[in-house]
């Protein structure tokens, strides 16, 4: 059986509304998105990502600052260039980099989707909140933050791999 002893009532309680508070304000968001600009949440954040730098960044650019695998990262990047959002190249200076960059279809369905995107966050997330609590609350996230990312990237760790089974009954794992 699982315990709880390493978290007290009152951090419990916090960890359970924040997951179910983020659960929840990201199904409105991914239906707001669906129904407005077709794209799933994890496909606005990489053209959002790149709308906001200036419209190129490189693959592990993109890995590092969303919170998704890199197989999903690139089966997503495939959608979104078959959809004419975005493109993919080699980068000019690095042989190894994979340039992704955003295309005007892209830019305008940024554009498209991002007025009811806010009215979501507004309307569930910032509306009960006073100015005082929203500085609160983007200090404390804002170091929940920093302190989960100064592990290393996620695209930096080495990548596991799968044991394999001997091929036969002499044979060493």
């Amino acid at each position: 059986m699982t315990t709880t002893d390493d978290l007290g009532p009152e951090q419990l309680g916090t960890y359970f509304a924040l997951t179910e508070a983020v659960s929840l304000l990201q199904h409105a968001v991914e239906q707001q998105l669906r129904a407005e600009g077709d794209l799933s949440y994890v496909q606005f954040q990489l053209l959002a990502r790149l709308a906001d730098a200036k419209g190129q960044l490189t693959m592990t650019e993109l890995a590092n600052g969303v919170v998704y695998s890199r197989s999903g990262l690139t089966h997503q990047a495939g959608l979104l260039e078959k959809a004419g959002l975005i493109t993919r190249g080699p980068h000019p200076d690095d042989q190894r980099a994979t340039l992704v960059t955003i295309t005007e279809t892209g830019l305008g369905r940024v554009a498209k989707v991002l007025p009811g995107h806010i009215q979501v966050a507004r309307r569930l997330l910032f509306a009960p909140l006073s100015d005082e609590d929203l500085r609160n609350l983007g200090g404390i996230m804002t170091r929940v933050r920093d302190h989960m990312r100064a592990e290393p990237p996620r695209s930096a760790a080495p990548r596991k791999r799968r044991a394999t089974a001997p091929r036969s009954l002499n044979e060493e794992p």
